[in-house]
């Protein structure tokens, strides 16, 4: 099968439950970095493209607050359960991916699994935005770990 988003259901459906600021920290502008870093990380990686992309717009989409806020990437996941089918289509094993890197992507784990992996690298580029340097041990794939997009992402966030 085909991945379909229908990307115009998929935001009006995130958004009808979003409870911070959409131009918040965690909005849509942050999710537009995210997938734009994973897109890129993903043609060096191999990552499922689809899958990075939802990520990029279901990381976050259940957050309660701006910080600690523990289990926002599992209410994340269940949204994603949610609107399958609906604002999105995908295979199984792209939805297993999808469910993984959104539930665990505020753990600190790193994966060597490439599209989870490229998932969470492309969520942690986007940290200067919050005055944080992302560490190169912490990143999963040495994509993310180049000097050069180490640099990209940081100005892309910090503007």
């Amino acid at each position: 099968m085909a991945t379909r988003i229908d990307i115009v259901r998929l935001l009006a459906a995130i958004r009808r439950g979003y409870v911070l600021d959409w131009d918040g920290i965690h909005g849509a502008a942050h999710w537009a970095r995210v997938r734009e870093n994973g897109l890129r990380l993903s043609a060096v990686t191999g990552a499922r493209a689809d899958v990075v992309e939802l990520f990029a717009f279901l990381h976050d989409s259940r957050r309660k607050n701006e910080w600690i806020d523990d289990g926002h990437g599992a209410r994340g996941a269940a949204l994603a359960r949610e609107l399958r089918g609906d604002a999105f289509d995908i295979d199984e094993e792209g939805m297993l991916l999808l469910l993984e890197a959104c539930a665990a992507h505020t753990d600190g784990v790193l994966s060597g699994e490439p599209t989870v992996g490229t998932c969470f690298d492309a969520d942690r580029l986007d940290l200067p935005r919050c005055g944080i340097t992302p560490r190169p041990e912490r990143l999963c794939t040495a994509a993310a770990r180049d000097p050069l997009v180490l640099e990209w992402a940081r100005r892309r966030a910090t503007r």
